[in-house]
């Protein structure tokens, strides 16, 4: 990818009808993934898994694109959401999929207003998971910035 590309390939975001937000990387999974990892090491964020659906896939004779979900979060955040609506537990800790399509790396996120809709939580609640978008945008820009967001 040259930087013409990218420097808009963070621009491209889409959203599906059940609420996934995906983002282009311009970094390969390996990279956009290391990048994540730093990021939320930086935060005090918790990497509580990352499950290499690929290299699982590969064990068993089968071939999958290059796809990992990482689990992460911040127990102070998340405990709160799970005591006002103990459902929520199945959703969190929040997970990121990263994976290739194509010659493109992908970061897809479940949309923090579809998660506070599905539980029925308060705006202040919704917050706690909010930054999820600028934690992906910091991962993906070219010159990264700080995503500003405490989890």
């Amino acid at each position: 990818m040259d930087n013409a590309d990218a420097d808009n390939a963070h621009d491209e975001t889409t959203a599906t009808g059940e609420g996934i937000v995906t983002k282009l990387s311009p970094w390969s999974v390996a990279e956009t993934l290391g990048r994540l990892f730093a990021i939320l090491a930086e935060k005090g964020m918790k990497i509580f898994a990352v499950i290499d659906h690929s290299g699982e896939a590969a064990k068993v004779g089968l071939e999958l694109r290059d796809t990992k979900v990482v689990i992460f979060g911040n127990p102070q955040s998340g405990t709160a959401i799970m005591e006002a609506a103990p459902l929520a537990a199945i959703s969190l800790p929040l997970k990121l999929l990263v994976w290739a399509d194509g010659n493109a790396t992908r970061v897809s996120y479940l949309s923090p207003s579809v998660f506070g809709e599905r539980y029925g939580l308060s705006e202040d609640l919704v917050g706690r998971v909010a930054g999820i978008g600028a934690l992906v945008d910091a991962v993906i820009e070219p010159e990264r910035r700080d995503s500003g967001w405490e989890g």
